[in-house]
């Protein structure tokens, strides 16, 4: 008998990095190891290295690793991105300046736009003109290119983005600068075109895309680079995937060329995984709640899909794509899964300010030197101290015992940066730093839901990630939801989100007709070109797509519309598309227009090649031994001895709290007055009482 292959699914956050390992027949098991933000690709070889020795198997036994990374948000957050020139049309140098004119905070004298990406010194511009048509008005002058490359040269860029007006409707002048610039720089420069990544109208969108994608490139080919050369000094040569944002999994190579794809990677996959978890559920709504050590992040999923979007910001203090409030970060305008993220983990610093006002996050701890009672050289008080304190997680050890802690180290901390400048007792401190840290984590939730008009009452909160399952009943009591449920291997649920994702990717072709030019022929052609083209693109990437489903789309609008809508373009019939848009226009705006024509913009294409999945089942967990502990539970001032019990101890029958379910990848916390049971598949499931 043939010893069974493993693809392995890793996530990397903030403070751990999570593994989860499926045999072939399906066996399940899971890992956290500390992460290691010096190089998070010796983090990643260190695991699977020791899990090759611990599985007694050999690394060509690995048959495929699909991969999340926070490697892209970071360098955006921290600016710790490329040195990123700009060469655009001349006269639109400054497009990264002048944005939308929109804040999200309109009466704010002290609001600071975010700074480009690209500064101005190093956006340069070049002589040429194309008309909305594609046609050329003015021809590209070679010499500005040379001129620009000097420039950049003498800079030391490490990145190049390239943007021309109405380059999406004819890439020729972006196709050739980029020929100049690669002979003028070399290799080592990373140079992207925005009609590559972004063949779309919307100067501002397509020139801030390119550019977010440039700063962040070099970073994530290094990290790909890097990552590559440790797996091969291992002995793993198998292909390596990646999460993109809009939940589908790409080869490595792709994940370099659209690096921007790659901003919310970790979020995504835990939101398919939670969409996986209730596919076919009866229930009307679910929101996913992934809290880990760096950020919370929430997404609304509906009859078993999440909700998605291709216009997205980041480096607003809070990751989201309302249309609401814009303005604040850089906009993205790729496919997104529809996820809030805020800067609120369990590593998220607490501190006082000036004027005495206790404040958690958004500055975190991380992994290095990450809270106190982890004793790695953390100083600061941080909200996994408060956890501490008020006797919600284990104060000997987690990871079941691995990752040991240094409890008096944490509590004194929050003692004496906290509650003794305040006047007030350490447990009264601790409860008030959980308030305000679930404060916060509701702004990410009602992002999702009650700023997109749902009532999150009605829905079903699901917690996941490292510290989601220990605040999940505080954020659901907030925002009045009655029912939590905290899936299996909720601490790793983004890294099996990985494994249950498909491959995907989202192709656009705009159409160059004039709204009364296009008829079914052209329209059937426009199509064709675009199926052409995916089907090119992955079978240059080594999939095979004879499995691949493509599932069509469109954006229109009334001609003199700013905006379109994208509608399904299920069977490739003009008329019908027409007639869908009308409805999709009523159904938004209330009303649809009778003698308005309709205007094709964008042909959209998403294939999907699907994951063919073994029936999964948990590998049984090593007995932890657990001792029952004193606890304060938010509102209450008393401290209680509460029962610590396993997954496996509670059965289908409702169990009053309180209690505690520890396991080796997170803790859940059962307040007075709520209930847990286990159900059908062995989900905690628990219901609050009524407000």
């Amino acid at each position: 008998m043939a010893p069974p292959g493993y693809r392995i699914g890793i996530d990397i956050g903030g403070t751990f990095t999570d593994v989860v390992i499926q045999r072939d027949d399906g066996l399940v098991e899971t890992r956290k190891v500390p992460s290691t933000p010096d190089d998070y690709s010796r983090g990643i070889a260190e695991a699977l290295q020791a899990l090759v020795t611990e599985l007694d198997t050999t690394p060509d036994r690995i048959t495929g690793i699909v991969h999340a990374t926070t490697v892209a948000t970071n360098a955006i957050l921290e600016y710790k991105g490329a040195r990123t020139g700009l060469l655009t049309t001349e006269g639109f140098r400054d497009v990264l300046e002048m944005r939308r004119l929109r804040i999200p905070v309109l009466y704010d004298l002290q609001y600071d736009k975010p700074k480009p990406l690209a500064a101005r010194n190093l956006r340069l511009e070049v002589s040429e003109r194309l008309g909305p048509d594609g046609s050329v008005r003015i021809p590209l002058r070679e010499a500005d290119v040379v001129a620009a490359a000097a420039v950049f040269r003498k800079a030391g860029v490490g990145a190049v983005a390239i943007s021309f007006l109405h380059a999406y409707a004819n890439p020729q002048h972006e196709i050739e600068a980029e020929r100049i610039l690669r002979a003028e720089l070399g290799d080592d420069v990373y140079i992207c075109r925005g009609s590559e990544l972004l063949p779309e109208i919307r100067e501002y969108e397509r020139t801030s895309t390119v550019v977010v994608n440039a700063y962040i490139g070099p970073v994530v080919r290094n990290y790909a680079a890097a990552l590559t050369a440790r797996l091969a000094s291992i002995g793993i040569g198998c292909p390596v995937e990646m999460m993109h944002s809009g939940g589908g999994i790409m080869r490595l190579g792709s994940a370099v060329k659209r690096a921007a794809s790659l901003v919310e990677s970790g979020p995504a996959a835990g939101v398919i995984a939670c969409a996986r978890l209730v596919s076919g559920s009866e229930a009307p709504s679910v929101i996913s709640f992934d809290m880990g050590g760096t950020t919370a992040k929430a997404a609304l999923i509906e009859h078993g899909e999440p909700a998605r979007t291709t216009e997205y910001e980041v480096g607003a203090g809070i990751n989201l794509s309302s249309k609401l409030v814009k303005g604040g970060g850089y906009p993205i305008k790729m496919p997104f899964i529809d996820v809030s993220e805020i800067g609120a983990g369990g590593g998220s610093i607490v501190a006082i300010d000036r004027m005495n006002q206790v404040s958690v996050g958004p500055q975190s701890a991380g992994a290095y030197p990450g809270p106190v009672c982890y004793g790695l050289g953390g100083r600061q008080a941080t909200l996994t101290d408060a956890f501490l304190t008020l006797g919600y997680i284990n104060d000997v050890a987690l990871a079941g015992g691995t990752f040991p802690l240094q409890a008096d180290a944490g509590r004194s901390a929050l003692n004496d940066q906290i509650a003794r400048p305040l006047g007030l007792g350490i447990t009264e401190t601790a409860r008030g730093v959980l308030t305000l840290a679930v404060t916060t984590m509701t702004r990410a939730v009602k992002a999702v839901s009650t700023y997109r008009g749902r009532d999150p009452r009605h829905a079903t909160l699901v917690a996941f990630g490292g510290n989601g399952p220990v605040v999940a009943t505080e954020v659901a009591r907030a925002l009045g939801i009655r029912r939590v449920v905290v899936p299996r291997a909720a601490g790793v649920f983004s890294a099996l989100g990985l494994l249950r994702s498909d491959i995907e990717q989202e192709f656009v072709r705009p159409s160059r007709c004039r709204p009364d030019e296009l008829d079914e022929s052209g329209f059937a052609r426009l199509y064709a070109d675009l199926a052409d083209d995916a089907r090119a693109v992955l079978t240059a990437e080594g999939y095979d797509i004879a499995q691949a489903e493509f599932r069509y789309a469109a954006d229109l609008r009334y001609v003199g519309q700013a905006y379109e809508l994208t509608v399904p373009a299920r069977h490739l019939v003009l008329d019908e598309l027409v007639e869908l848009f009308h409805q999709e226009h009523e159904r938004t705006y209330g009303h649809r227009s009778h003698k308005d024509t309709v205007h094709l913009v964008n042909a959209r294409l998403t294939v999907r090649l699907p994951v063919v999945l073994p029936q999964q089942q948990f590998a049984p967990t090593l007995q932890q031994k657990r001792v029952d502990r004193r606890v304060c539970f938010a509102g209450t001032d008393d401290v209680r001895s509460v029962a610590v019990i396993g997954r496996g101890d509670l059965d289908a029958a409702p169990r009053q709290g309180p209690f505690i379910i520890e396991e080796y990848d997170c803790t859940c916390v059962i307040a007075p007055g709520q209930t847990a049971r286990l159900d059908e598949i062995g989900n905690i499931d628990i219901a609050l009482e009524a407000a």
